[in-house]
């Protein structure tokens, strides 16, 4: 994937050291059981200094109190999830593991995140807080994918990639039963440099080894 710029979020690091990756875990929440596949999205505020006004599934880091490995990833995600769009009623243990991406060493702000599965708790509505996040939706993986390209939805790389493998499947019901079991394998894009522009690689992609 060609960028002409770094995205919110992605800008390149200067520094010529490498950031340690934070830990961080995400929810990709779902709706449409065996009919439908949508997913939830928040805004994040446009005046925050990462990634501001991009749309992304609710997560963060981890909180030191939470612990680590899979409990910690697990209590992350729920506790992002309903502070970010007010959706309580979800147990860590039902979580199912979909991805776990880690942002490229080239990359400034970097995050090891464990991405999550989880259908919408029965009479969840969602909601923002107005300062972290200002506004959410429901979404199709598709649907979002065509606001981006024309320009609606501001969305970053790992988002895409998620939303394009997402489009694949007809209903929340069938990604579930895709991912429950699954093998997780961690996914490290790479960015090479080409005069103004950056090229972001992943792994089996030509190129990636020698990046």
């Amino acid at each position: 994937m060609d960028v002409d710029r770094p995205g919110p979020g992605e800008e390149l690091n200067d520094a010529g050291t490498v950031t340690p990756p934070r830990q961080a875990a995400t929810i990709i929440l779902l709706r449409g059981g065996g009919q439908a596949l949508e997913v939830l999205l928040v805004q994040r505020n446009p005046a925050q200094r990462f990634m501001g006004g991009a749309w992304v599934f609710p997560g963060g880091a981890v909180d030191r109190g939470e612990g680590e490995g899979d409990e910690a990833h697990r209590a992350a995600a729920v506790r992002e999830l309903d502070e970010e769009a007010a959706v309580s009623g979800v147990a860590p243990a039902s979580l199912v593991r979909f991805s776990r991406w880690i942002t490229p060493p080239q990359v400034k702000v970097r995050f090891d995140t464990h991405f999550f599965l989880a259908p919408s708790p029965e009479g969840a509505e969602p909601a923002v807080d107005g300062h972290e996040c200002v506004d959410l939706g429901w979404f199709t993986p598709e649907g979002a994918l065509e606001r981006h390209r024309a320009g609606e939805l501001l969305l970053v790389f790992p988002t895409i990639k998620h939303l394009e493998q997402l489009s694949s499947f007809e209903s929340a019901d069938a990604l579930l039963a895709f991912a429950t079991g699954r093998e997780v394998v961690p996914v490290e894009p790479r960015v090479v440099l080409g005069g103004e522009a950056a090229r972001i690689l992943l792994p089996g992609e030509p190129g990636y080894e020698d990046a």
